[in-house]
């Protein structure tokens, strides 16, 4: 509040209480009007009596706030000459600021003026230095400046002409071992290792004479049922037998089982033909869901769509390097269901994926691309559990794995395929390739130890960190890449793994 409010309220609250003192003086008057006629006192000398004690009253009343506007003034007098000495005190405060800054600005502006004459000398410096070299060099600055320029362009023409040639010789190489890879691929997923063994069955026959009978006349039953069955039925000298040749296990199985029913039937004529093979079909779709559920039973695995365990018992007729990839499955749904258990991880989870880990197999040859997405893509699409997919997808590697389940199911299925006995490789072969993969990444300066894991399909190298850095072990992964294919023969691909360490140890004493 400013100091004039502050005093018209003082001179308010004293005119208040003058008020109040007149009031209750009126009341002691009636009061005392009351008293005296009960004693009956004349009501003039009462009345005289009030008045003057009330012309007292007032005169009392008005002491009262002459004193009180006094002691306000003097008081508002006082904060008056307060303020005025503190907003001196301000001032003098803001012009000791102003010429600081002042005295600031002036040495700026000093420093700022030698600042330009040093840049002056400097650039004179410079001018001279110029101008010296030019005599000394014998030849102008822009001369000297388009003959770096030229040594420049010329080296980086150099070396970007280097470079091209190598990316050409690289593509080139890179082309021709991706196109050997694909190659091999297609050539596994048609045939196996022996043609002899997987792509031809034989149908024995009661007597020669049946040979006769199935070729018909001019040729037509045998083109029938070669049509009927997609097969190529081989009838030689071989004495009552008759071979069937075809690259589909399934149509192979149909053909040999209508083969078998057209012989004891003893009928042979297209149209019984094209019948009894419609009824091979049939039978045989009803021996792989039996086989798929026997399967699916042996592996503890539960709750499986019925198209599922129909396409898994499609595997029965699958091999890989001899092995039974039905019974592989099998195989892998207990070992990654034991590594489970030991680690802790889910044991349903991962014994389902192990047994449909293939199931990509059955129909790879149908469909583009690797057998572990394709096998994904069959189990997403009758809802199985996601966890179950991406484990199934990505135990090759061909996704990353993003659980420990993926990883469970490699090594079971390392585990199935390397055994002693599973496929058609002598340990002492499967040793020597082991070995040769370890020496090819020990061949290398700074390798300490490598070690060759998941049946050779990866190698693991450890390089000492004092003579490799991070840099340098992207290089050394890359040259063991480029060795490991120039000199090594495999199926499938290897994977090179390079981890480098650096331990910091010390002791509390």
């Amino acid at each position: 509040m400013d100091p004039i409010g502050l005093a018209i309220a003082v001179v308010v609250a004293a005119i208040a209480a003058g008020a109040g003192f007149v009031v209750g003086s009126w009341s002691r008057e009636a009061r005392l009007r009351q008293e005296l006629a009960a004693k009956g006192t004349s009501a003039a000398q009462i009345i005289d009596d009030a008045q003057s004690r009330h012309r007292e009253i007032l005169l009392e009343a008005k002491d009262e706030a002459i004193k009180t506007k006094s002691a306000a003034e003097a008081e508002l007098r006082e904060r008056r000459t307060e303020q005025e000495r503190r907003l001196q005190q301000k001032e003098e405060g803001l012009d000791r600021r102003i010429e600081q800054l002042d005295r600031r600005e002036r040495g700026v502006q000093q420093k700022e003026k030698e600042a330009e004459d040093l840049r002056a000398s400097i650039d004179q410096l410079h001018q001279q230095a110029a101008r010296e070299l030019e005599r000394v060099s014998g030849m102008s600055s822009e001369e000297a400046r388009a003959i770096l320029l030229q040594e420049v362009e010329d080296e980086a023409r150099q070396e970007a002409n280097r470079r091209v040639r190598e990316i050409e010789a690289e593509a080139k190489d890179e082309g021709l071992k991706r196109a050997q890879k694909i190659v091999t691929l297609a050539i596994q997923r048609c045939a196996a290792e022996q043609v002899a063994e997987s792509v031809a069955a034989v149908v024995p026959l009661p007597n020669d004479e049946m040979k006769g009978r199935i070729i018909g006349r001019e040729g037509r039953n045998i083109r029938a049922l070669e049509s009927a069955t997609g097969v190529d039925l081989i009838i030689d000298d071989t004495p009552d037998a008759v071979t069937l040749s075809g690259f589909d296990p399934i149509r192979r199985e149909v053909a040999r089982i209508a083969l078998q029913k057209l012989v004891a039937d003893g009928r042979i004529h297209p149209a019984r033909i094209e019948e009894v093979v419609q009824k091979a079909r049939q039978e045989l779709e009803q021996h792989l869901k039996e086989e798929g559920e026997q399967a699916a039973i042996k592996a503890g695995v539960h709750g499986l769509h019925p198209e599922i365990i129909k396409i898994m018992g499609r595997l029965k007729f699958r091999t890989s390097y001899g092995q039974n990839i039905l019974l592989h499955s099998v195989e892998v749904a207990h070992l990654a269901a034991m590594l489970a258990s030991e680690l802790g991880a889910d044991v349903n989870v991962v014994r389902t994926a192990g047994f449909l880990h293939d199931i990509g197999k059955a129909v790879d040859h149908e469909v583009e691309g690797p057998h572990a997405l394709i096998g994904a893509d069959i189990v997403r699409r009758f809802s199985k559990s996601p966890r179950v997919v991406h484990a199934i997808a990505a135990h090759h590697n061909d996704e990353e794995p993003q659980s420990i389940e993926p990883i469970l199911i490699s090594a079971a299925d390392a585990i199935s395929g390397a055994r002693p006995g599973a496929r058609r490789e002598s340990v002492e072969s499967y040793v020597r390739r082991l070995e040769a993969l370890e020496s090819v990444a020990n061949s290398f300066q700074g390798v300490e130890r490598a070690f060759a894991i998941q049946a050779g399909r990866e190698v693991r190298i450890i390089v000492r960190p004092d003579q490799i850095d991070d840099l340098g072990a992207l290089r050394l992964a890359r040259d063991i890449v480029k060795k490991i294919e120039e000199t090594l023969e495999y199926p499938g691909q290897i994977k090179v793994t390079v981890l480098r360490e650096t331990r910091a140890v010390d002791y509390a004493r």
